[in-house]
Parts: C-alpha cells; structure tokens; sequence
C-alpha cells in the first residue's frame, strides 16, 4: 500500500504544477508571486482543529522541537516562493524536472541527520537526476544556447530550502508523531502566510485579486492548495513506511507526469494549459524524461 502513497505525491504535483501555470498566468502575471503564497498558508488553517482533535497530545512536545518544526513549515514555504517565481517566467515542463536537484540535497542532509548511507549507485543515480536538471535548463538563444541561470539560481534555493524541510519533518515524525509534526509544519506554512498578509503591499494586492475574482480564484486555488496537500500528505507517509531514498526516487517522476498532462493540455485544452512540441523540445525533454527514469531505477533499488 505504501506505493499508493509514494506515488500520490508525483501524480498530484503534477496536476498542481500546472495549476500553479494557469493561476500565475491567468490572475498573477503581473502580481507578486507572495500573494498566492498568501492563499497557501491560510489553507493550512483548515487541518489544525482536525488534527488538533484527533491528537492532543500535539503540544506535549519539547518547545524547541516545536520550534525547529515550525521552521520546517517556514522552509517549505520559502521553497514555494522560489519555485513561483520561476515559474512566472517558464514553463511547468521545464521547472519540474529542476525540482529534481531537492533529492541530490536531501540524500547529502539524511546522511548529516539522519546517518542514512548513500551506496554508489545512488549517487550515480543522483548524478542523472542532475544532468536531466541542466539539460531541461539549456534553451536555444539567437543562434547559440543559452543557460538560464536565474532559472536555475531560484530552483536551487527552491531545492535545498525543500530537502532541509522533508529532512526536518523526517527527523522529528520518526521521533515523535507523524500528526504532531503535520501540524506544527502547517502551523509555519500558516505563520509564513500571515507575515505575508501584514506586508501592506501584498495585502493591498490579495485584497484587490480577492474583489475582482473571489469565485475563480478561491475555488481553483483552493483545490490545487487541497490537491497539493494531497500529494505532500501521501509523500510523508510513505517515507515513513518505506526507505526515504526509494520515496524520494518514487518522487522523481513527477516530471513524466507534467510531461503527459502537459501534451493532453496542449491537445484537448490549449487555453487551460500550452506545451512547446516542436521536434526539438519533444526530443530535449525526452531525453531530460530518460535521464530521470535512468536515476531512479539506480536510486530505487538501493536501501
């Protein structure tokens, strides 16, 4: 059963990377991307007093261990900030597979904090899972090729700020409790949202987005945020039941899914969601998509 959940993770992030396109292109293309943020850390609110009820022994915990929980949910959310952002200037084929560098780090930290061994098969895995990430990153320029470095800059940021949060929340639900960890996470997505809010420009502009489209961007933010909790919820789980190399390989094909839905948008739905497939791109993310499915059939394996 545990592979229902590892894979719930790359088959809903997938769909939720390219509703995360359509509401940053559709609502916040000239908006900060702090603002949808916004929307992300109220969503936390709803599974407190759920998890609070089913779970009181949530503040039975060290104070400290709260708090580096708490910063575990900061981090998380600063990884999204990165991610939006670069994802306001490309496209969801391209930024998911840079999403892949967050398993390079997060083998490097479990080894640091949680003492888990990398055999050299993982690391050559990895090694892929990197060259699919630099190859996505390269794109046709005047003639020449160009290196979209400040792509790659903000998924990097994304990347390590997302390993040092999966590490955290790994460390601490082996210690303590699954449910006590989610929700002192979600109470740092929550806090991360609020600080937000009290910024006057980003409450200005949530107002402003929340009065001239309270119905569409509610409903479609509100269930790509349930969507995304979804796939996150499903991860963790089955990291605790499984290896937390072979879930984080599980993880890595998130990028063949936004490939599919991708080519399905472009086909059946242009305006919800447009994929370049000129013979080019097809063959460079194909081979980016190889890559992947090389790395996590050497890092799957590995225990």
């Amino acid at each position: 059963m545990w592979l229902i959940f590892a894979f719930s993770g790359p088959v809903l992030w997938a769909a939720s990377t390219h509703i995360d396109k359509y509401l940053v292109e559709r609502f916040f293309k000239d908006s900060d991307v702090g603002v949808l943020l916004i929307f992300t850390g109220l969503i936390g609110i709803l599974p407190l007093p759920i998890i609070a009820a089913f779970r009181p022994q949530i503040i039975a915990i060290a104070p400290v261990s709260i708090a580096v929980i708490v910063l575990s949910g900061l981090l998380y959310m600063g990884a999204m900030f990165f991610y939006l952002r670069a994802l306001q200037s490309e496209e969801a084929s391209v930024i998911s597979p840079l999403f892949q560098i967050t398993p390079i780090f997060v083998y490097g930290l479990a080894w640091i904090v949680l003492h888990e061994t990398l055999s050299g098969q993982q690391m050559l895995g990895g090694a892929l899972i990197m060259a699919s990430a630099l190859l996505i990153s390269i794109r046709p320029h005047q003639g020449g090729l160009r290196f979209k470095a400040g792509t790659v800059a903000l998924m990097l940021a994304c990347a390590f700020s997302l390993a040092l949060s999966s590490v955290i929340f790994k460390f601490f639900a082996i210690r303590d409790e699954f449910w006590t960890t989610t929700f002192w996470t979600f109470v740092g997505n929550v806090i991360f949202g609020a600080g937000l809010l009290a910024i006057p420009d980003y409450r200005r502009e949530f107002a402003g987005m929340f009065k001239a489209h309270p119905i569409a961007v509610l409903s479609i933010n509100g269930a790509n945020e349930l969507i995304n909790l979804g796939g996150g919820l499903g991860a963790r789980y089955a990291a605790l039941i499984a290896p937390v190399s072979l879930v984080q390989a599980i993880g890595s094909t998130s990028p063949l899914f936004v490939f599919l839905f991708g080519i399905a948008l472009s086909l059946v739905a242009p305006k919800l969601g447009r994929e370049d497939l000129s013979a080019r791109s097809l063959i460079q993310k194909g081979v980016a998509a190889l890559l992947v499915i090389g790395g996590v059939m050497l890092i799957g394996p590995a225990r």
